[in-house]
């Protein structure tokens, strides 16, 4: 018994011979015709012009959204059957999975970079439109544009109490935004010669430290605007500078594709990290939960138990590899292979045992430490990433929850910390991966 209407058996078969009659297999056509006695006459006009070809691949993205969700409703399933104690230790691994929660959308050209709020569901985002905006990420609404910057903005970062904004442009100015009246911008910051391409606050909040074009690192006061130090090491423009968590230590990354440390102090060069065959895009600092897992990748002696802040970083280069280096010797200790272009931005997981990459191969790959090996590639954009995020904040269980919403291991009042990332880049479009 045919599962088809009559209308509908005539409506394929006219929609196939339409279909043989285009594609000029005038044998199959004459014969579908005969066997199924169908009065059809070929019209590019008609309605069953290339309707079967439409048809198809409408099945084909349905049987795509099909796979994705059992593949989303799997892991799903298989963390509600966790019990409490073993789904917390989940929730503390997560890394993004498709799709993301939100998609937020509003910049005018690319996304050059994501920055989190320390204490609240907020999100800055730095844009080649020589904008800067504000989104709540937890809704994924918009809240607001701050505008001052007269081209590309290069980077952006909170302060860590989340009061204050620093943001740097290719106008050769950095600026400083005062979250808690009204975004203003409070402070511009001079003494580049050429575009800024990194700014961010020192350990204390009381300097910032900039990279730019002009071959120069420098160190400001914020209170006092006046330029403190400024550093040179390399020969050609600075990608990317960023302090230890002790303020201790600068490292930069460079086109002339080394890395470099930096003494904040004296402006001394500590150690020169060569190894990569393009620009150096980016650089990180590990933080000390992934020591253990660093060593063991480069079968470091267990006896070394060193905590020392800044003892381990990660450069990602044009050249498509992300290395990892003892910044004490200048030895590589790993080279992680894997992208198919630029690698353009690095952040550690929280957790410490992993490390995340994006890329200019529209993915971000998730890399186990004490291993070297890529464990997860996510399709993250329709173009070029640029810049990562990870957020860890403090979020309140309600009352629904403590109900038993999510197992019965809460209680009302009670907080518990979210791990987010975000992604952004060329297509401009920022993405918000939640567990």
């Amino acid at each position: 018994m045919s599962l088809l209407s009559e209308r509908q058996r005539e409506e394929l078969h006219k929609s196939m011979l339409e279909y043989l009659h285009t594609s000029n297999f005038i044998s199959a056509y004459n014969a579908l015709k005969e066997e199924a006695s169908v009065e059809y006459t070929p019209d590019p006009k008609a309605k069953y012009a290339g309707l079967l070809e439409k048809k198809w691949t409408s099945v084909i993205r349905l049987q795509k959204k099909i796979m994705d969700l059992e593949t989303r409703n799997a892991s799903l399933q298989e963390e509600l059957s966790l019990a409490p104690s073993k789904r917390a230790t989940m929730q503390a691994d997560w890394v993004p999975r498709a799709p993301a929660a939100h998609v937020l959308t509003g910049h005018r050209q690319s996304i050059t970079r994501v920055a989190f709020h320390p204490q609240y569901s907020l999100l800055a985002s730095a844009s080649e439109d020589a904008t800067v905006k504000i989104w709540d990420w937890e809704t994924g609404e918009f809240e607001r544009t701050l505008k001052g910057h007269q081209k590309v903005v290069n980077d952006v970062e909170f302060d860590h109490k989340g009061h204050l904004l620093v943001t740097c442009s290719a106008d050769l100015f950095i600026k400083i935004w005062d979250s808690q009246n009204e975004w203003k911008n409070i402070k511009t910051l001079t003494g580049h010669d050429h575009a800024v391409s990194s700014a961010r606050f020192m350990p204390g909040d009381q300097y910032v430290v900039s990279a730019s074009w002009d071959h120069s690192i420098r160190i400001f006061d914020v209170a006092s605007t006046h330029l403190v130090r400024t550093i040179r090491g390399h020969t050609d423009w600075v990608r990317c500078v960023v302090p230890s968590d002790d303020g201790r230590l600068l490292a930069s990354a460079s086109k002339d594709q080394t890395a470099k440390l930096f003494d904040p102090i004296t402006g001394e060069q500590k150690m020169e990290f060569r190894g990569h065959d393009h620009q150096v895009e980016v650089v990180c600092f590990a933080p000390i939960s992934s020591y253990d897992a660093i060593r063991e990748l480069a079968g470091i002696p267990n006896t070394d138990r060193t905590k020392k802040l800044g003892a381990y970083a990660a450069t990602g280069s044009r050249d498509k590899t992300v290395k990892l280096w003892d910044t004490q010797s200048g030895q590589m200790l790993k080279n992680l292979a894997g992208h198919d272009n630029w690698v353009r931005a690095l952040v550690f997981h929280p957790s410490g045992k992993l490390l995340l990459s994006a890329s200019d191969d529209k993915t971000i790959r998730v890399w186990e430490l004490s291993t070297g090996r890529c464990m997860k590639t996510v399709e993250a954009h329709t173009h070029f990433v640029a810049t990562l995020s990870w957020g860890r904040q403090r979020v309140s269980v309600g009352a629904s929850k403590a109900n038993g919403a999510d197992g019965g291991d809460s209680k009302v009042g009670e907080e518990k910390l979210v791990n987010v990332v975000a992604s952004a880049g060329v297509d401009q479009m920022i993405k918000i991966w939640l567990p």
